[in-house]
């Protein structure tokens, strides 16, 4: 059995193969996958090999953000349907490693994330025409929402988590910086918990018209505006979170400067090294968290998407089928107009029909 996948064998070499797919076992599904996103680090993957110590050291199957149509259901699955429209959970703790016994199962020591490169083989991803994934990985969405919006569950699911590190935003004043597709959640989730002002920065406005769209109460362009923040510095600060999503060094500089004393600020984008306020960050008593991925969060996210409490379509930018996934790479690499751009795989997804 073959499928067709977007295989990535180095820096800017994508390309759509044929490779061969097990058969569907006890416990597990067959997938014709139907709609998957491009994410920040498959892009980084693209464009550079890699990003900080993770490199592409053999060719992986790229995409970890992805929806399907339930095609096969394997021996004892429960709970999942032929034809049913499925967002895949990519991330497979363990279960029996020190941190996912103590309930951490975010910080596994045996994680496979799939799409992911940290790990030698490789963990293949979800752009491929067909997927035989276990059950558990499956998450059933409803309403009349479509392919692409049910892939947009493990952005959302990191962003979910990304809020609830700071804790009740009930009517607080929250600033988000950095406008892309993590940004823009973070902001829709935000706003789903409560937040009573948020404000967004970014340097594209193409980018701020999404966040108003999203919930966001004001935007601000840093680069056509650079004093756009200086009001928010007096009194120490006016922003009761800070949600950094650009990991940008003048970003978070403003950060520091425009949070209150005590405030709460969460790191949601990555980068290198970076020089660190030192001085605010002790005299501010400024907590300063990190967050990453998400567990219980994605199938929260799946409920939220399938009843619209959160609507991610004013995210999704640009589709491409599976031919054209080059282009949709370098689409996704222009944030003047893109924002999440997602690979569609119509053929199969509207017309599932077994290959063996």
């Amino acid at each position: 059995m073959q499928t067709r996948v977007a295989r990535l064998h180095a820096e800017r070499d994508l390309r759509v193969e044929h490779l061969d797919y097990p058969a569907c076992r006890a416990g597990e599904v067959r997938l014709a996958m139907a709609a998957g996103g491009i994410c920040g680090s498959d892009l980084h993957y693209y464009q550079d090999g890699g990003f900080g110590p993770v490199r592409v050291r053999e060719p992986i199957i790229a995409g970890h953000e992805a929806s399907g149509f339930v095609e096969e259901i394997g021996e004892g699955v429960k709970g999942l349907e032929l034809g049913q429209l499925v967002a895949v959970n990519p991330s497979q703790p363990c279960g029996q490693c020190q941190y996912c016994r103590i309930g951490h199962p975010i910080h596994c020591l045996d994680m496979r994330f799939m799409g992911s490169a940290m790990r030698l083989p490789h963990e293949d991803g979800l752009f491929r025409e067909h997927l035989v994934v276990p059950a558990i990985q499956c998450h059933p969405v409803g309403g009349d929402v479509t392919p692409e919006e049910a892939a947009c569950a493990e952005p959302l699911a990191v962003c979910l988590h990304a809020v609830a590190q700071a804790g009740d935003l009930n009517g607080k004043v929250v600033l988000v910086t950095g406008a892309g597709p993590i940004g823009l959640l973070t902001v829709a989730a935000a706003r789903h918990a409560g937040a009573g002002q948020i404000v967004v920065t970014d340097l594209a406005d193409s980018a701020l018209s999404r966040a108003l769209s999203m919930g966001a109460t004001q935007a601000i362009n840093v680069k056509s505006e650079p004093d756009g923040l200086l009001p928010f510095t007096e009194h120490k600060g006016y922003f009761d979170v800070v949600f950094d999503c650009s990991a940008a060094g003048p970003a978070l500089r403003s950060a520091f400067a425009t949070i209150k004393p005590r405030g709460v600020l969460v790191q949601v984008g990555v980068t290198g090294d970076v020089t660190i306020p030192l001085n605010a960050l002790v005299g501010k008593e400024i907590v300063w968290r990190g967050s990453q991925r998400f567990h219980e969060e994605f199938s929260d996210a799946v409920a939220l998407i399938s009843t619209r409490q959160i609507d991610v379509r004013p995210i999704i930018s640009h589709s491409f089928p599976l031919d054209a996934v080059v282009e949709a790479f370098e689409q996704a690499g222009d944030r003047s107009k893109a924002c999440k751009v997602q690979i569609t795989f119509q053929q199969t997804a509207e017309s599932p029909k077994d290959e063996r």
